[in-house]
């Protein structure tokens, strides 16, 4: 859809104005670090649409950065200092263990979410987590949270968040809330912004509204994550001011912000691909998970997100973190599928697996739930090939993925330590 319409819109990436005229000069010669106005006047509205225009988006109260990484470390470096803390949900995505401590020296005290009530926060795992943290001597700066959730698919009740932002408001701390998957929220109950909550709030809101800071990226609603466009939103001054100064170490470029400015101008345009996104993206998920229960496999009930999170525990040799482990290393090396364990996701239930099911064609994921349901059928049938537990060196690159993905496993000590 993006490319039939560049097909219809030479100008845009000819770097044209209607007329004819080229902006090719001013465009190469300066960049003002604010961002192009019209790109922000369009990227707020956009960021409305996504939202049902339900929230509405201060086009000066948006800090582009060069994509969503470059925004959840830049909200570090505004609220934290070296040492401090941010609550973060389990499961949440492995890439927040680096960006948000690598260079910033601030730390990820987990809130321990489980399967019993599908890993839906709590106000007492919130407690437990602040708790965890006073202990380690460790001062928690806020709560960051991804709605709807990587890697569970599922977007956050609202009943959820108003107990959240009642947590953050009672700590006096900050709230982040990653926003980046919005636009892809296929079912019911539909995505609820935490800007909405807080619009509900009314005047009860004014204690937290300045602590409450969300990011966006056009990475999974546009599908365009080469493209690097990030934002962070706040109402915060002393924020919006830091960030954006800081965010020189990252921008968008001037052509891409001159692109997207025409592209998600285009109302009809928007219109169109909001509703056929969401219809694509259910009809994938339906067909992965219709193809998972026929071979046995059961997911997390989800609504959201371009994946689902999948118990695959019983095809595992040990319920154990190790057993997690030989699945993970016998499915992406043996049976040839890219799949995330859930310890890298820290998750402190073995047996989880996160399952991408959009960034393929239709044709290829058939051919996955084939090699899946050859794998399933060959260890029900005959368990010899699930207790091998060497994995074959097809390919120089596995000892690189393998070490990756065990970097981003907690540890042994780590888990008990947060026991």
């Amino acid at each position: 859809m993006v490319e039939a319409w560049l097909e219809k819109n030479p100008d845009a990436l000819g770097l044209r104005r209607e007329d004819g005229a080229s902006v090719f000069r001013e465009l190469a010669l300066f960049q003002d670090y604010h961002g192009l106005p019209a790109f922000k006047n369009a990227l707020a509205r956009f960021m409305s649409e996504q939202r049902g225009y339900k929230v509405a988006f201060d086009p000066s109260n948006i800090v582009l950065t060069a994509g969503a990484t470059s925004a959840n470390e830049a909200l570090m470096f505004c609220l934290a200092d070296h040492g401090d803390a941010f609550l973060i949900p389990t499961p949440y995505y492995p890439g927040f263990d680096r960006d948000l401590k690598w260079r910033t020296g601030a730390e990820i005290v987990p809130v321990h979410c489980t399967s019993a009530n599908g890993f839906r926060v709590t106000r007492a795992a919130l407690d437990d987590a602040y708790r965890r943290a006073q202990k380690r001597r460790l001062r928690v700066k806020g709560v960051l949270i991804t709605n709807p959730s990587n890697p569970l698919g599922t977007t956050a009740p609202r009943a959820d968040l108003e107990m959240i932002v009642e947590f953050v408001a009672a700590r006096g701390i900050h709230l982040v809330s990653d926003e980046i998957y919005s636009g892809t929220a296929f079912g019911e109950p539909g995505f609820v912004s935490v800007l909405e909550v807080m619009a509900e709030r009314g005047a009860a809101a004014a204690d937290v509204s300045d602590r409450v800071h969300v990011v966006y990226s056009l990475s999974k609603d546009l599908g365009l994550p080469g493209f690097r466009v990030g934002a962070i939103y706040s109402s915060n001054a002393a924020v919006v001011s830091a960030a954006t100064k800081m965010s020189s170490f990252g921008l968008i470029s001037s052509q891409t912000q001159y692109l997207l400015a025409a592209m998600l101008g285009d109302k009809d345009f928007t219109r169109s691909y909001v509703a056929e996104n969401k219809r694509r993206i259910k009809e994938r998920h339906d067909q992965l998970v219709d193809g998972l229960r026929e071979i046995g496999i059961s997911c997390l009930e989800s609504n959201a997100g371009l994946f689902c999170w999948v118990d695959m525990s019983h095809l595992m040799r040990s319920r154990s973190f190790a057993g997690e482990m030989e699945l993970w290393k016998k499915v992406v090396f043996e049976v040839g599928l890219n799949i995330s364990p859930g310890s890298s996701c820290h998750c402190r239930e073995p047996g989880w697996f996160r399952v991408c099911f959009a960034n393929m064609s239709a044709k290829t994921l058939d051919v996955a739930m084939q090699r899946l349901r050859s794998f399933v059928e060959s260890t029900t049938n005959g368990a010899a090939a699930l207790r091998r537990a060497a994995v074959p060196a097809r390919s120089i690159s596995c000892p690189i993925a393998i070490k990756w993905a065990l970097r981003l496993t907690p540890s042994s000590g780590d888990r008990k330590a947060e026991r």
